[in-house]
């Protein structure tokens, strides 16, 4: 039922679009002791941008709870707003008086995976309008958010009240964007790794076309059950050499997009023959007349480390193997050492992939985290299903692309 509404409104949205209307532009913020990317809200208030979240929600303790917004239990928006439970959150139910029960909803942290009960309410995202160029005039766009208690707020950056939520589902930021704006159910992300970078909710007009013209694209994939992003691979490889996954390991869904994640996570039959042949790779730099790499005791929760001195460095970070992610409609996702490194404490660098702990078979083969989609501009395309992808030159980046 809850997809069907979804589609429904997914429609709506499609119909409403109007080539006058404008996108929303926000700044983006990473907040240097979680890496974790945050927007402004309203009145001081920053909210966590999780890609992979269903919901706006923010905290309403004490004497600023504002008043919940009227919608039963039994609503279609009840419904959108408990279409994706957290693992571990009490199942939604209506009970017998289900026509005069408020909605509940139930917000969840994407960190710590907690989740608390909390009803709906009205809340407003201050920002601006942009043509592409520069921002045009200020906005105030409704939203419906979930009421959280403070202690929701754990291992989220210092200074936010909650989470904007940016997947594909109805009452996550970009539809609720697209429905009260009458913009494309879209949205531009460029995450920085310092400065600021942007976010940009209801499609074009494009900004920066001198790159995002040229723009790979790869289908976006549902998963029943989920409401994140997810796309499908064909191949990683190390160099010019292909790891040796297990067949269609990376197909039909097998890559997430996640922004609570500060790295790559790998399922086990991906990490064994991946961090093989990235060191593989690196030992043949040496051979090749580079600096012999020196490996170093491995930092939890990394596998493989080395000591950064003997790594060297040019203009994409680390002078380590790029690491390649083919992807389904023939675009590849590159990765230099400034997005495959992460240096964990003075004078030693590792590789910034992770084996998952074992669990679900059905879980995605890899998980691009934060450091793997910074300073790339990602278009997510709900209306076309598709996710467009391309990295900026070395020479800038999104804290350069201001307006």
């Amino acid at each position: 039922m809850a997809r069907v509404l979804l589609l429904a409104l997914a429609a709506t949205l499609a119909a409403q679009a109007s080539s006058k209307a404008l996108p929303v532009l926000a700044p983006v913020t990473k907040d240097a002791a979680t890496s974790l990317y945050t927007i402004p809200f309203h009145d001081g208030a920053n909210l966590v941008l999780d890609v992979a979240g269903p919901l706006v929600w923010s905290t309403c303790d004490g004497g600023q709870r504002p008043p919940p917004a009227e919608i039963t239990c039994s609503s279609p928006t009840c419904l959108l707003a408990n279409a994706y439970p957290a693992p571990g959150c009490p199942a939604p139910s209506c009970g017998s008086d289900r026509h005069d029960k408020p909605c509940t909803a139930y917000p969840s942290n994407p960190v710590t995976g907690a989740c608390a009960a909390g009803s709906l309410f009205r809340a407003r995202l201050v920002a601006n309008i942009t043509d592409g160029n520069r921002p045009v005039s200020a906005v105030t766009v409704g939203v419906l958010a979930a009421c959280a208690p403070t202690k929701l707020l754990a291992s989220l950056p210092r200074g936010s009240t909650g989470v904007a939520g940016l997947a594909g589902s109805g009452l996550a930021l970009p539809a609720q964007v697209a429905s009260a704006q009458k913009v494309s159910h879209r949205f531009l992300l460029c995450l920085p790794t310092g400065g600021a970078g942007v976010a940009i909710l209801g499609g074009g007009p494009l900004p920066w076309p001198q790159f995002t013209q040229s723009m790979a694209y790869t289908p976006l994939v549902a998963k029943q059950g989920s409401p994140a992003h997810y796309v499908s691979g064909t191949s990683i490889r190390v160099e010019d050499t292909r790891v040796p996954v297990p067949d269609r390991a990376l197909a039909t869904g097998g890559v997430m997009l996640s922004t609570r994640l500060p790295y790559v996570l790998l399922r086990r039959d991906v990490y064994r023959p991946f961090v093989d042949a990235f060191a593989k790779a690196l030992a043949a730099q040496h051979a090749n007349g580079a600096l012999a790499a020196r490996g170093v005791n491995p930092v939890a929760p990394f596998g493989l480390c080395y000591d950064a001195k003997t790594l060297g460095n040019n203009l994409g970070g680390y002078s380590v193997p790029n690491v390649v992610l083919a992807l389904d409609g023939g675009g590849e996702w590159a990765m230099t050492g400034k997005n495959s490194m992460v240096d964990v404490k003075p004078g030693t660098a590792c590789v910034a992939f992770v084996e998952m702990e074992a669990g679900d078979g059905g879980a995605p083969a890899v998980i691009l985290g934060g450091a793997q989609m910074e300073d790339f501009v990602l278009d997510f395309d709900m209306e076309k299903k598709r996710l467009g992808f391309i990295r900026l030159p070395h020479f800038t980046g999104c804290g350069n692309l201001n307006f």
